[in-house]
């Protein structure tokens, strides 16, 4: 495995490696609860804070955790700040606690953040733990305002509940059901897909441009 470093580290979760966009991974909530974009805040919010807790926490501790079980015990770990993560969010927003339901619990099974744990934290020290931990939290966070923001948007003319149209506007109710979830990221997905083929093709031209000069 090639050797990153510290600031690669930090930026592929953000974009290069982007847990749900790239990796497809916590699709449950991104698709759950994006609806509007305070829910995909608290969830992303929630999400980044076990991520990054039980970072710090597994690389902390690798050296005392037996090989035979570190995935129980990965699973304990985040399932302490989860349930932290829980009460907080019931009693500071509670009404938001209401609307995210049972998908808080599920933060627990989460493949993003057993993954990082088991590929990253339980290998490598703190410091870069930690940065990792904070840029595919960043990432995920990323993605559920991208999915929140477009969602609500579109599925009811408002942005965290300010009106953007006008009482004219009349609402794509698809958005904001679970059909909604689905479109909307195989259309960040198709722009993504886009842009990286454009990428590429303006990378080439260029490499052909520079080809017949120096020829």
């Amino acid at each position: 495995m090639r050797t990153t470093t510290p600031k690669e580290d930090f930026t592929r979760g953000i974009w290069r490696e982007n847990p749900v966009f790239l990796q497809m991974l916590g699709l449950c909530p991104a698709l759950a609860v994006t609806n509007t974009v305070e829910n995909a805040i608290a969830m992303g919010l929630a999400t980044f804070f076990v991520l990054f807790c039980s970072s710090l926490l597994v690389s902390s501790c690798k050296s005392f955790i037996p090989h035979e079980v570190r995935i129980s015990t990965y699973i304990l770990i985040i399932a302490t700040f989860v349930t932290l993560a829980d009460m907080v969010l019931e009693a500071v927003v509670p009404e938001v606690h209401k609307e995210l339901g049972a998908f808080i619990a599920l933060i627990v099974v989460n493949c993003m953040i057993l993954g990082r744990q088991e590929a990253f934290a339980s290998k490598k020290p703190v410091g870069r733990s930690l940065l990792d931990a904070t840029g595919t939290g960043i990432g995920f966070l990323i993605a559920m305002l991208m999915m929140g923001g477009f969602r609500e948007v579109l599925g009811m003319g408002t942005f965290l509940g300010f009106e953007l149209f006008g009482p004219s506007y009349e609402p794509w109710v698809v958005m904001i059901l679970p059909a909604g979830g689905f479109l909307t990221l195989g259309f960040i997905m198709l722009g993504f897909g886009y842009y990286e083929q454009r990428k590429i093709a303006k990378a080439k031209e260029m490499s052909d441009v520079e080809g017949r000069v120096t020829s």
